[in-house]
């Protein structure tokens, strides 16, 4: 009787264990905590950008202290490792924003960041799943309460004056009738030796001399506007920066390297000419997305915007300059429209917050391109390529199309121009070389003049 009584007992103490073995076997295990890959600081006028990149998608929490300002992030899910702790000594003393950076473990599984700033920002903290050779990004975007005005900051610079500004430096476009730069087109618009601009004469001068000619005084019996000179506003843009360093090619170097540096080359060349000045979209490493590049040029009004390329193809035996301008209709081959879509990824590699209002206004801007900047732009774009047909071979002879994003200024000729393949190692050689980059940019400024000795600049009666 005792016997039997034991029996069950037994058996049930034996399942009770083995579910409790089995329990432990299938309970989850605490998940392991995310790692940070690499860290990356991009200090620039316009703003500082901080990113962590990891191997899992992190979640942040974020908020302001006053007095001295600070950010604050808490980062969920992470330790603190040695890569974390580099963050520290990566930031500059000349870094516009931040003073110093701070980090600890606050609590199990949650790492703080305490930015200790130089003045007030306006943060944006966002994440971004892999893309190109990038794994998950955790991004601190550090904005000027005040941003950057790129007219504010070519007056600041002495690349603009004051006078040109309506309204005392609003952005509105000048209502006074302006003339066109008095440009004698050459006998041969081909030749290189286009004459030089007339220098501009500022307004009390020039005012004197006109009302002297016996034209400009019948002009004035009969009511007409006075003409004035005017200057030519060039937006240069060098492709990719930050984040998006662009094509590679096989010694390493980086195409938003080269281009940067044929871009500041290429500004300097176009300022010795008389009535003309020069916006960069971006003066330093740093990444710039697509509609805000297109959004500076028609701040300051710009009368062209040239976009600077260092093109990569799979095959490294593919060779020569080529250059581009929109297409309404479609890509002019199924290479222009590789290319267009490979540029236009800038913002996914470089990396954009969604949810930032400046994107809507440019797909608004996107939409606005019209017949008549596309013609102006395959004007412009054809007097360049047959300068640069001189110094290198081309890659196609005519002008190329498709839809590159970074061009769809709808009031704004622009051209996009693909300097070499920095996918050939022979022309990335040359795109090293400081000869060829003083050429490359000697050949634009001279496709750009003979542009302008055909098509002179008009009045400025839009609005930005």
């Amino acid at each position: 009787m005792s016997g039997n009584s034991i029996k069950p007992v037994t058996r049930r103490t034996v399942l009770k264990l083995g579910g409790t073995l089995l329990l432990s076997v299938i309970a989850p295990l605490p998940a392991a905590a995310a790692q940070i890959l690499a860290v990356r600081v991009w200090p620039a006028e316009d703003y500082t950008r901080v990113t962590l990149e990891n191997d899992a998608a992190l979640k942040a929490t974020h908020f302001i202290v006053k007095d001295p300002e600070r950010l604050v992030v808490d980062i969920e899910g992470l330790d603190l490792n040695p890569t974390l702790k580099s963050l520290v000594a990566k930031i500059q003393s000349n870094d516009p924003y931040i003073k110093q950076v701070r980090v600890g473990q606050n609590r199990p599984n949650v790492v703080r960041l305490v930015f200790d700033l130089k003045e007030e920002i306006k943060p944006q903290v966002f994440t971004l799943a892999p893309a190109g050779e990038y794994k998950h990004r955790l991004i601190f975007d550090l904005y000027p309460v005040n941003p950057v005005d790129p007219i504010a900051a070519m007056i600041e610079k002495g690349e603009w004056s004051s006078a040109d500004t309506p309204n005392g430096g609003g952005l509105s476009a000048p209502s006074t009738p302006v003339a066109a730069i008095p440009t004698p087109a050459p006998a041969d618009p081909l030749k290189t030796d286009t004459p030089p601009l007339k220098p501009a004469l500022s307004t009390p001068e020039l005012a004197k001399q006109e009302a002297q000619k016996p034209e400009a005084r019948a002009d004035a019996k009969a009511g007409a506007p006075q003409k004035v000179l005017r200057m030519i506003t060039i937006a240069l843009d060098p492709g990719h920066g930050g984040e998006d360093p662009g094509a590679s090619g096989s010694r390493g170097t980086h195409e938003k390297d080269i281009v940067l540096a044929i871009a500041k080359r290429l500004k300097g060349k176009l300022e010795e000419q008389p009535n003309m000045r020069v916006m960069l979209t971006r003066d330093a490493d740093y990444f710039v997305p697509l509609g805000t590049r297109v959004d500076k040029a028609r701040k300051v009004q710009a009368d062209l915007f040239v976009s600077i390329h260092a093109d990569a193809f799979v095959d490294a035996s593919a060779r020569g300059s080529s250059v581009f301008a929109l297409s309404e209709k479609g890509a002019s081959s199924s290479a222009a429209r590789w290319l267009a879509n490979k540029e236009n990824q800038a913002d996914t590699i470089g990396g954009v917050n969604v949810k930032s209002n400046d994107l809507q206004l440019a797909s608004v801007l996107f939409d606005l391109s019209t017949t008549a900047q596309i013609n102006d732009s395959m004007k412009l774009a054809k007097a360049v390529l047959g300068e640069i047909g001189g110094i290198n071979r081309l890659h196609k002879g005519a002008v190329e199309q498709a839809g590159f994003a970074v061009l769809k200024a709808p009031d704004i000729p622009s051209i996009l121009i693909e300097t070499a393949f920095i996918s050939n190692p022979e022309e990335e050689a040359r795109l090293l070389d400081d000869g060829y980059q003083d050429q490359i940019a000697d050949a634009i400024v001279k496709g750009i003049r003979r542009y302008f000795a055909k098509n002179p600049p008009l009045a400025k009666s839009r609005q930005t």
